[in-house]
């Protein structure tokens, strides 16, 4: 069982990522998604510096436009329907900026670790509320123009977070065998 809520130590062990292009209404209302954007909030946050931020993608129609313009001027004249599609999918879609502080003595390692942290939770607790969620980046997240249209200078794109109810069943990845990665150090 996928996102299994009756504990929370459960919920984190079967959390799974829904695909994006599987997320269908009903989404969260803005009081779920407010909700969800607190408990994202709630990483670990060296310096109290709240190096993210969250944008709301609320007109789809003007996202798409946004970005086949910025994909056509920043790469070539292609096929732009998958981006048109990228922007439409899930009922909800929320951009997560990367907002480093500097220079500050908390190192921008340790803030991106932070606003990666916020991506993270912000899927957990897409779970934890009965939605599925999909943490992407793809070309939109690394393209100036979107970052530019987004946010402010010197933000980052960190993902995108599709949210939305599965319309497909979740299924499971291949995960890293512990003892391949899990070590113990006694000096």
């Amino acid at each position: 069982m996928f996102n299994d809520r009756s504990t929370p130590l459960s919920l984190l062990a079967t959390r799974r990522s829904g695909k994006a292009r599987d997320l269908a209404a009903p989404g969260p209302t803005p009081g779920q998604l407010d909700r969800m954007l607190g408990v994202a909030m709630r990483v670990p946050d060296h310096g109290k510096l709240s190096p993210w931020a969250f944008v709301v993608i609320e007109n789809r129609a003007a996202f798409a436009d946004l970005l086949e313009a910025t994909y056509r001027a920043e790469v070539a004249d292609v096929d732009v329907g998958p981006l048109r599609a990228f922007a439409h999918q899930s009922p909800c879609l929320v951009a997560v900026l990367s907002r480093v502080v500097e220079p500050h003595k908390i190192s921008r390692w340790e803030q991106e670790l932070s606003v990666g942290a916020a991506c993270g939770l912000l899927c957990a607790a897409a779970s934890a509320m009965g939605f599925a969620a999909n943490w992407l980046t793809g070309w939109a997240a690394y393209s100036p123009g979107v970052t530019a249209a987004l946010g402010r200078p010197g933000d980052r794109i960190a993902g995108f977070v599709f949210i939305g109810t599965p319309t497909q069943p979740l299924d499971e990845r291949v995960r890293p065998d512990p003892a391949t990665v899990v070590m113990h150090w006694d000096g």
